[in-house]
């Protein structure tokens, strides 16, 4: 496996109730909200390159309502696709799939940390700091969700 390029594909965020929450931010204490998805595209058809995309969805919530803040409640939301290009070279094809799911995002994950915790702190909140995440675990629950389905 080769990582070849790496980068962020998108970065949304919105401080809804701006400027008015800044006035009260030292009094704030946002509960943040993570969600995490890891999508794969394959780069060209028939070729052993991919595009692995973690996406983090960040919505930090405050107990109180800031004047003119729309939807109330909310301090910021940030959306981040954070990709990678990858190279599969002499995989077993049944090694392809905990590869991306779980390798691939394994690799990102750091860079896509730094992007998160640099937007939020450039924004003026404390930094969003993710904690480590197991994605092999991830993969196996989501492996275990699509045979339920099935």
């Amino acid at each position: 496996m080769i990582l070849s390029n790496q980068y962020v594909r998108d970065l949304n965020f919105r401080v809804p109730g701006a400027p008015a929450i800044y006035a009260l931010q030292s009094q704030l204490k946002p509960h943040v909200a993570l969600n995490l998805d890891i999508q794969i595209r394959q780069a060209q058809e028939n070729h052993p390159v991919f595009e692995v995309a973690l996406i983090i969805r960040a919505n930090a919530m405050i107990h109180q309502p800031v004047e003119g803040q729309d939807p109330p409640g909310v301090a910021f939301t940030v959306e981040l696709a954070y990709c990678g290009i990858f190279t599969l070279q002499n995989v077993a094809a049944t090694e392809v799939e905990p590869l991306l799911l779980a390798e691939c995002p394994r690799l990102l994950f750091p860079a896509a940390r730094n992007v998160l915790a640099d937007i939020t702190r450039e924004a003026g909140f404390p930094p969003v700091l993710l904690q480590p995440i197991d994605f092999v675990a991830m993969w196996q629950a989501r492996k275990q969700a699509q045979s339920q389905a099935a």
